[in-house]
């Protein structure tokens, strides 16, 4: 008999098995039985920078980590000087006071979702997840064993949340709402007067909000802040903000992240942190936290390339008119699928393994999506999205 047949096999956690599968590795499963015949892959299904760092910003990092002292610990919530980079920012972008003394790096943003989620609801709370939601908050609320409830958002609303249907939602045991504007996948931006109405309605609730706002650096109307929450003295008592840097200095390899937050919640949060990652990676840190102020100006440019490619991706569309945009924004697109057509998930498995258009279906964002596609056009040239209605229609021909 043989050691392997003789070995009985050993538990696993059912907390994780039950969790599904990541679902990008999945969708490229597809893609990986196409012939080539259509032309070259379109992979439309991550949401990467479709341009390279800046040439300075590689240069320190470069630098940074070549410093012997960036190779040792450093401080749990996160190197002083971007802690304080980025605090003058958001500042500025918010208009409102805001410290370094709020402000928590980690490695990575879903980190930091991971975090702040252990810290405000552990295993005794809920957390009300707007749908379709962003998968890997859905996947660590699983494995952490917090119970997500979907709470639907509607195309006929922009997929923005309504306040009157989420007050009804807030049953007993709920301890956080996320909001994810610009929306990760719809694209959707919340209006600043929803944003106050959910966060008052939170606060009456004593419900904390998590806003996630990794895209906020790509919002079209610049100078404007997307809320007013930081000017509200209290917010530290029911608001926390997440960030990444990856999207904004095309960086997401390099894992860097960050928390606003303060008051009880923050002083928690340092145990989680220095539990979870001890300390963020330290030569980023030190680039970034020269490149915060110093390429504002080309973030701005960014912002107006981003801009670009979603008005092309709209223009394109026009030959695709069965294909409808039930929303566009930063950096997504999400398509309803023509009426007749399969579900999602078998017109996105088609679409990539028979006309190399790589998409993410709906159902991978939550229930009730079985009708949408996600496409991520940030990382795709104009010439490149002008090929998209073609594969398309190529599908429902």
């Amino acid at each position: 008999m043989t050691l392997s047949a003789a070995m009985p096999s050993l538990p696993l956690s059912p907390r994780v098995r039950a969790t599904a599968a990541p679902p990008i590795p999945a969708a490229r499963a597809w893609a990986a039985r196409y012939d080539g015949g259509a032309g070259p892959m379109l992979d439309l299904t991550q949401a990467v920078p479709g341009y390279p760092p800046h040439p300075a910003l590689l240069e320190r990092l470069a630098e940074a980590s070549g410093n012997r002292a960036a190779a040792g610990y450093g401080a749990i919530e996160g190197d002083a000087a971007l802690r304080e980079a980025l605090a003058a920012d958001l500042a500025e972008f918010y208009r409102a006071p805001l410290a370094a003394e709020d402000v928590t790096i980690t490695a990575g943003c879903n980190l930091a979702f991971t975090m702040a989620m252990t810290v405000l609801a552990g295993s005794s709370g809920a957390v009300l997840l707007p749908t379709p939601w962003y998968f890997n908050h859905r996947m660590a609320l699983e494995l952490l064993g917090i119970p997500a409830l979907p709470f639907e958002t509607r195309a006929e609303d922009g997929f923005v949340p309504d306040p009157s249907r989420l007050a009804a939602a807030l049953v007993p045991g709920v301890s956080a709402v996320v909001l994810v504007s610009p929306n990760n996948p719809t694209g959707a931006i919340y209006p600043p007067a929803v944003i106050a109405e959910i966060a008052a309605l939170c606060r009456a609730r004593g419900v904390w909000l998590v806003l996630d706002e990794t895209y906020r650096d790509f919002l079209p109307e610049h100078g404007t802040p997307p809320h007013h929450l930081f000017r509200d003295p209290d917010w530290r008592e029911g608001v926390v903000q997440l960030y990444s840097f990856a999207k904004s200095y095309c960086i997401p390899g390099h894992r860097v992240g960050a928390i606003l937050g303060g008051g009880a919640f923050r002083a928690e949060l340092m145990k989680v942190v220095d539990t979870m990652q001890i300390c963020p990676p330290r030569p980023a840190q030190a680039a970034l936290a020269w490149a915060v102020p110093a390429l504002a100006e080309w973030r701005a440019g960014n912002r107006a390339i981003m801009a670009g490619r979603a008005g092309a991706f709209r223009a394109s569309m026009a030959a695709a008119p069965e294909w409808r945009i039930d929303a566009l924004g930063t950096y997504f697109a999400y398509l309803r699928l023509p009426d007749g057509q399969p579900g999602a998930l078998a017109a996105a498995e088609a679409l990539a393994a028979r006309h190399g258009l790589l998409t993410l279906p709906g159902p991978f964002f939550g229930p009730g999506q079985e009708r949408h596609l996600r496409l991520a056009f940030a990382n795709a040239a104009e010439a490149t999205l002008a090929q998209v209605p073609e594969r398309l229609r190529a599908r429902t021909a």
